[in-house]
């Protein structure tokens, strides 16, 4: 083999893993993209009653907490039903940061002023016992 044919084949060699290294960090950016987009998605509310119960219908347990880092069901059901009782969220995109940790905690302080006792811990976020009472329509 030539040193031209050499240098051609090591060109075309470089060339197609050059292509397949770049295939999946394309795929990543992708993937990036679709998240960011997803992240940033604005989803809309409607509250019904499902056995005197205020169901948004995207989540429909009483346990899972929120996450304030990524969209979650259970993040986006909590501040439907917060927005749907006067709790401002800012926009329901399923992360359940600072504007939603603050209606949590005017919610919990909410319920404990109605029972004239300490019924919920204030700290923002929805759990095993805030959910039930997010739940009742009164």
């Amino acid at each position: 083999m030539t040193a031209t044919r050499k240098r051609l084949s090591l060109m075309v060699a470089t060339a197609a893993l050059g292509t397949v290294l770049a295939v999946p960090a394309t795929a990543v950016a992708a993937e990036q993209a679709t998240d960011a987009a997803v992240s940033a998605q604005a989803y809309s509310c409607n509250i019904k009653n499902v056995n005197g119960q205020k169901r948004a219908g995207y989540y429909s347990g009483n346990t899972t907490v929120p996450s304030s880092t990524k969209v979650t069901n259970a993040g986006i059901e909590a501040q439907c039903i917060l927005k749907a009782m006067g709790y401002p969220t800012g926009t329901v995109d399923g992360v359940f940061g600072t504007n939603s940790k603050a209606a949590m905690r005017k919610f919990q302080g909410d319920v404990n002023k109605v029972y004239g006792r300490k019924v919920l811990d204030v700290d923002g976020l929805p759990g095993p016992k805030s959910w039930p009472y997010l739940r009742m329509y009164w």
